[in-house]
């Protein structure tokens, strides 16, 4: 009966195992010559590096038959062509679908077996998030020649995550943007500015932060998308008007180094966005900091978020096709469903 992985050894990939702070992998008998002829080769500390530098040893898994040596391969070929966050997502929500299935042979996978993982995680959202990405896999090893059919794409109906209704009112933007600031730039006049630029541009935060002085053409604000730059590659230019120039003054005039190439820095003038881990560390603790003083200090009272504040950018849009446009959707379904908030006038009938 083969040993119960650690803890910290579940949802790994087979061979690895976490150590002293690092992750190795037990080479095979016979394959030490591959691995610069050792038995246990350290990958690296942090896992999307490992995940690089295995990817880079052991090239394609050409004969995937379990769940497990399919996720593999998917972490090698589709997850780093996904935006960083949403490849530090993926990864998240592998491990626990791995230290599940990782032995299941992939014709054995049968619908109930989703509904039965999903009816036995307590995080509920989370799990769902982990099923579609199982599901996105089983689409590749239809592609990849493994199986013939997905098990279970069109046969297992999950309950969807509701859509958030909150519609930020405009007299709580006044307040947000009354609220005073301790120091002369960063902080607090750095988060006004951004506010400003998001209502009226409806950019993601992780455009919005990778912002850049060379951004700033003649004819407008040249963006490309970054959830989109590995697919359509579909690129804006967000045209000027009188409020979009002073929101950008605002941001440049609140930066706390101002020879940085970033509308919006940190203390050191570099991006608050790390691309190699996908987050905003930085920028996310001066938001959070905001809000709190919002909260204690103002007339509002219930919190808002990012995403509320680009759902307002669509819900205030004159048209449904002007908010998509202003979002980079390519689906108006999308930009009604989840980003249109406020209420819908229908005139009576005569």
């Amino acid at each position: 009966m083969p040993r119960a992985r650690k803890p910290e050894n579940r949802g790994l990939p087979a061979r690895w195992r976490f150590t002293h702070g690092a992750y190795y992998y037990q080479v095979p008998p016979g394959q030490e010559s591959t691995w610069d002829g050792k038995h246990t080769f350290r990958l690296g500390k942090k896992l999307p590096e490992a995940y690089k530098l295995w990817a880079e040893r052991i090239g394609t898994i050409e004969n995937a038959s379990t769940i497990g040596a399919l996720l593999d391969r998917y972490i090698i070929e589709v997850v780093p062509n996904k935006s960083i966050t949403t490849q530090a997502h993926n990864k998240i929500a592998i491990k626990p679908i791995r230290s599940v299935f990782a032995d299941v042979r992939l014709l054995d996978l049968k619908p109930r077996h989703v509904y039965q993982y999903i009816e036995k995680r307590t995080a509920k959202i989370s799990a769902r998030r982990e099923i579609e990405v199982l599901s996105h896999a089983f689409t590749k090893a239809v592609e990849w020649g493994y199986i013939d059919r997905h098990p279970f794409k069109g046969e297992v109906r999950l309950e969807g995550e509701k859509a958030r209704t909150r519609y930020v009112e405009d007299w709580e933007i006044v307040e947000c943007l009354a609220l005073t600031s301790k120091r002369k730039a960063g902080s607090v006049l750095a988060v006004q500015a951004y506010i400003r630029l998001k209502l009226l541009t409806g950019m993601r935060r992780g455009d919005l932060l990778r912002l850049t002085l060379s951004d700033l053409k003649e004819d407008g604000i040249h963006v490309t998308p970054h959830k989109t730059l590995n697919s359509t590659g579909k690129r804006l230019i967000i045209g000027w008007s009188d409020e979009v120039r002073e929101a950008i003054a605002m941001a440049k005039a609140a930066r706390p180094v101002k020879l940085s190439p970033y509308i919006f820095c940190n203390r050191l003038g570099k991006c608050y966005f790390d691309e190699v881990t996908g987050r905003a560390g930085g920028w996310d603790s001066m938001w959070r900091g905001f809000a709190t003083r919002l909260l204690e200090e103002t007339k509002v009272k219930e919190k808002f978020t990012e995403h509320d504040l680009r759902a307002k950018c669509a819900s205030d849009a004159s048209s449904l096709e002007h908010a998509r446009s202003l979002l980079a959707h390519a689906d108006s379904r999308l930009t009604d469903r989840v980003y249109r908030r406020r209420p819908e006038y229908v005139n009576p009938l005569r």
